[in-house]
């Protein structure tokens, strides 16, 4: 008699495996109990696989099976990052489709947002339910202005010999501060077998991805008839809070979440809150 596998509800657990298509090897770990629709994360400018806060991972994976991935050519994944935005979400549909999904939850943050949101418009029968957070639309007013930002804050953070995220997804005071120390520190939970960073070169490719997408004509959001949750923090200097709210006016019947004095990061520096409603939001 077989005895079934344990079932992995811990992200810090959860192995590392690899799936080939289109000439990309991608990177990518599952977790949470097998069968159903499965929700994918999409990750956000530079992120890896061990840049997900697993306090809304674990939460999700508790009820649904969960799949995070490595973008072509970050971490683990091979080849050379995209240059666009659309030819990201276009690998994304290749990494979907080589697990043989037809049918998917997208839990999406930041950059990885902008891809799902191009996923979607491309493959809407892929996609069930839709999670953006700490994102905005294409065109969107100032989201050409996250490089400035990022390449500022980097430098903050290398002055200060700390991560980047303190700066560019918290507010800096003491209620920030004390989210991001407690943030990064969960980031580090992963013991072995851990992603490797992303290297320069990439980063810049995906900054600029996002900057065109920042300058290029909006998309006709109203397309998306899929349940959609948004969220954000009320004082997100990468990509503003007011997208946010454009995203929410463009997306017939979604839903707004904002939290309050929070910037980008502000699911995860209220991730007691969110993730329950995430969860519960999948679930539906």
């Amino acid at each position: 008699m077989n005895t079934p596998k344990p079932i992995i509800t811990s992200y810090a657990q959860a192995p590392t495996r690899s799936v080939s298509a289109g000439g990309v090897t991608f990177a990518y770990r599952e977790l949470g109990p097998e069968g159903g629709i499965p929700v994918v994360f999409f990750v956000h400018l530079a992120g890896t696989l061990d840049n997900w806060d697993p306090r809304i991972v674990d939460v999700i994976a508790r009820e649904r099976h969960v799949i995070t991935f490595d973008q072509r050519g970050v971490g683990a994944s091979s080849a050379t990052v995209p240059r666009t935005i659309e030819e990201a979400a276009d690998d994304a549909y290749t990494f979907v489709r080589a697990l043989g999904l037809d049918r998917i939850d997208v839990f999406s943050f930041s950059m990885g947002a902008m891809i799902a949101q191009d996923l979607v418009l491309k493959h809407p029968e892929l996609v069930r339910r839709l999670v953006l957070t700490g994102t905005g639309p294409r065109g969107g007013k100032d989201m050409d202005k996250v490089v400035l930002t990022t390449y500022l804050d980097v430098i903050r953070a290398a002055v200060r010999r700390t991560d980047p995220k303190e700066f560019l997804f918290f507010n800096r005071n003491e209620t920030g501060k004390r989210a991001a120390k407690s943030f990064l520190a969960r980031l580090q939970e992963r013991t072995t077998d851990r992603d490797t960073d992303i290297a320069l070169r990439a980063f810049n490719t995906q900054l600029f991805a996002i900057r065109r997408f920042g300058r290029a004509k909006p998309s006709d959001l109203s397309a998306i008839t899929q349940p959609t949750l948004i969220a954000n923090g009320d004082n997100d200097r990468m990509v503003p809070s007011t997208l946010s709210e454009d995203l929410h006016r463009r997306i017939a019947g979604s839903q707004l979440v904002i939290y309050p004095d929070s910037g980008h990061g502000g699911i995860f520096q209220y991730h007691e809150e969110f993730a329950p409603l995430a969860a519960a939001f999948l679930r539906a």
